[in-house]
């Protein structure tokens, strides 16, 4: 499914110049579950952001389901993300004076889609989230962990075919986040959906079939997370 070759990212001119990524080459198959992780300034978050089409590279070739998302423009990246990306925040990014419904029906609301479909869609997704009966409480009524299930809930509302989840379970305590990582793994295994992660625990990893280290803009590793799949 993703397909990176040669991948650089650069930031600034001159004495401020920065190179955040430094070659990168990386395959993922379609419905795989990879962690990716590595210290604060390693690259890991700017490699998520160019696979999510959140930034683009400076040189090198991205290819995503055939299609070399590196020739995209500003739209065809924000379409592309729109039908075929999903995002999980560890900050929850809900809007405080709407419900849970309106939350997830967002992404759809962006499509044009209409109310009644909107509706459906939108609850048939926290039902699979297991907030079945949360359906109009606001985030301000909902643990840490059910405000993660309905940004959870708005990730999958639009049947992406990646789950992008930048430390999901950073504002969460130990058995809460045992509870999103194991709604994460059920979506991945029953569903199919690819899902790229970024998380600097190493139990959270161990969540995933694959773990992909990087250091100083390159990766500086690619195995089987200890005690993984």
């Amino acid at each position: 499914m993703f397909r990176l070759s040669g991948i650089t990212k650069t930031y600034g001119q001159g004495e401020a110049r920065f190179e955040a990524l430094r070659g990168i080459d990386l395959e993922i198959p379609r419905g795989q579950f990879v962690a990716v992780m590595g210290p604060s300034g390693s690259g890991k978050s700017t490699l998520m952001n160019i696979l999510g089409c959140l930034d683009t590279p400076t040189t090198g070739e991205y290819v995503f389901d055939g299609q070399h998302v590196e020739r995209f423009d500003s739209i065809q990246r924000s379409l592309l993300r729109r039908h075929h990306h999903g995002f999980i925040f560890q900050g929850f990014n809900l809007l405080a004076r709407t419900s849970a419904l309106e939350n997830v029906e967002l992404p759809l609301l962006y499509r044009g889609m209409p109310r009644k479909e909107r509706d459906a869609l939108a609850a048939e997704a926290l039902a699979a989230v297991g907030l079945e009966g949360k359906l109009r409480n606001t985030p301000s009524e909902l643990s840490g962990g059910q405000q993660q299930r309905v940004a959870i809930a708005r990730a999958i509302v639009t049947n992406p075919l990646v789950l992008f989840a930048d430390e999901p379970t950073g504002n969460l305590d130990t058995q809460t986040s045992d509870d999103v990582m194991a709604l994460i793994t059920r979506l991945n295994t029953e569903r199919g959906i690819t899902v790229l992660m970024v998380t600097h625990e190493t139990d959270i990893a161990a969540h995933a079939q694959r773990v992909v280290r990087v250091k100083d803009g390159r990766i500086d590793a690619d195995s089987l997370p200890p005690g993984g799949a």
